[in-house]
């Protein structure tokens, strides 16, 4: 165990044995102290979308084909012009650290260890630059909380680019946080600085405290806002939060590369559909222009079928692959990460698919 401004974190490195992905909750739970695990596992208010995310994937049933050819499927794929070994990533989580003295690091360690992609946060506990290096040569995107301040926008992407990331990663879905009661009932306070903040108000140039940059955080975001980062990114943009067809459709036009559906994980507007029941309209309207990447209550390999199967060309989650952090480091992310894609494994040979491809055109049968 380590210590940081009187919080505990887990320092463990060690493979663990995982039945499923649900149960690392639980496990985890004894491991990261209260306020941390709250931050990590609250939904907002009652909790009704979060709870969502999971039952909308039962409306759904897979069709298995069974007079197939398939024996050995592959779950490689390659999206955005990079080759991966799974269509399942690591989603952007703020504050890693909450869960390891090594955080973000150790997590992209993993990640890369399972030939996986990581998304790396703007507000993350260690740099852009201490993340990237902990997997030299692995692909990965950088997350991007847009601000009002553009100086602060422009050198968190000089240094995402600098470190190498294929993609920035625009949240739109985030400009208030929603109303999430554990933070409130546990008094939380942040007990570890946000990396990138605090490296950026220690040189930049209008001398801002991290407090003031937090509190910069944009409160709209427009197609013009996007085509701004495109324009000084030079990098592919994804746009992610995206949760009605108009919105993929704006986003589209200001020139993204890709959609991101999501709901936060429940995180932000409780009430909202769950972000599977969304997908398929979405997709219809992306109509193959660009890659589609889905998440929000994903946690079996069942899920990451149905999601391809309805229009998602990559899987990302992002609770579970924290919780096996805190159990055994980047050793524990790489079992998780490898544990959803055996499941889909299986799923795929059961359900007659050979590729990830061919998963894209399985049939599902949607029940009421």
């Amino acid at each position: 165990m380590t210590v940081t401004n009187g919080y505990e974190q887990s320092d463990r490195e060690e493979s663990i044995d995982i039945l499923n992905l649900d149960e690392l909750e639980e496990r985890a739970r004894q491991i990261i102290p209260k306020g941390g695990f709250g931050y990590i596992s609250e939904g907002s208010e009652d909790e009704w979308t979060k709870a969502r995310n999971r039952e909308a994937f039962n409306a759904v049933q897979i069709v298995p084909r069974v007079l197939t050819e398939v024996d050995a499927p592959s779950t490689a794929t390659s999206v955005f012009g990079i080759d991966v070994k799974t269509p399942v990533i690591m989603a952007p989580a703020a504050a890693q650290g909450l869960a390891h003295a090594r955080g973000e690091a150790a997590t992209a360690e993993g990640i890369a260890a399972a030939g996986s992609l990581m998304v790396q946060s703007t507000y993350g506990t260690t740099t852009i630059a201490q993340t990237a290096t902990a997997a030299p040569g692995a692909p990965w995107f950088f997350q991007l909380y847009m601000s009002t301040d553009w100086d602060f926008n422009h050198a968190l992407i000089d240094e995402a680019k600098k470190y190498g990331a294929a993609a920035i990663v625009l949240t739109v879905d985030s400009m208030q946080g929603g109303y999430r009661e554990p933070d409130i009932a546990n008094k939380f306070q942040f007990p570890l600085p946000m990396a990138n903040l605090e490296q950026f108000s220690s040189r930049g140039s209008k001398g801002k405290g991290i407090a003031e940059i937090y509190a910069a955080a944009a409160q709209k975001i427009t197609p013009t806002d996007v085509e701004k980062i495109i324009d000084y990114s030079g990098l592919p943009v994804i746009v992610k939060g995206i949760q009605d067809p108009d919105d993929a459709n704006l986003a589209l036009g200001a020139g993204a590369a890709g959609i991101w559906v999501s709901n936060h994980g429940g995180r932000q507007l409780n009430g909202g559909p769950g972000s599977f029941d969304v997908l398929p309209s979405i997709a219809r309207a992306v109509n193959g222009r660009v890659p589609v990447v889905f998440d929000s209550g994903v946690r079996r390999g069942s899920h990451v079928f149905k999601a391809l199967a309805s229009g998602a060309d990559l899987v990302a989650t992002a609770r579970p692959f924290i919780y096996a952090l805190a159990l055994g480091g980047a050793q524990g992310v790489q079992a998780a990460v490898e544990h959803l894609t055996h499941e889909f494994r299986i799923v795929m040979q059961l359900a007659g698919t050979n590729t990830v491809d061919d998963v894209k055109r399985a049939k599902l049968l949607r029940v009421s």
